[in-house]
């Protein structure tokens, strides 16, 4: 079960990165729990869905896109959680996933719980 479960959590990364480059901040938002916790340095802390949507939509506002994660690590907390870390670019700025806690849920689609990152660069 544990690579079914390790699958979600890519799937889930997958389609955020989609929704993000999409330019879509509620498909991005859906990718995390109602109460998920987002600490974006140097931005702040963003508590729940809605938060982190509003989030989002003001860095697309400002012309970010185009995201990729290269580097990117998984490691098995529990059967149905893993945290990713990774590096990250975009079109304007470049950064690190410190700790990305996906959460596999009852139906079986993982979503990010905790999600720290940190914004190094512009480009």
């Amino acid at each position: 079960m544990t690579s079914v479960n390790l699958d979600a959590c890519k799937a889930a990364i997958s389609r955020w990165k989609l929704a993000f480059n999409q330019q879509n901040a509620a498909g991005c938002a859906e990718q995390y729990s109602q109460d998920a916790v987002m600490d974006a340095r140097p931005f702040g802390r963003f508590e729940g869905r809605e938060a982190i949507q509003a989030f989002w939509e003001n860095i697309m506002e400002q012309g970010f896109n185009d995201v990729d994660y290269t580097d990117v690590t998984w490691e098995k907390v529990d059967e149905k959680n893993y945290i990713l870390t990774a590096k990250w670019t975009m079109n304007k700025a470049f950064g690190a996933v410190h700790h990305e806690l996906w959460q596999v849920q009852k139906d079986g689609v993982a979503r990010l719980i905790t999600d720290d990152f940190e914004v190094l660069g512009e480009r």
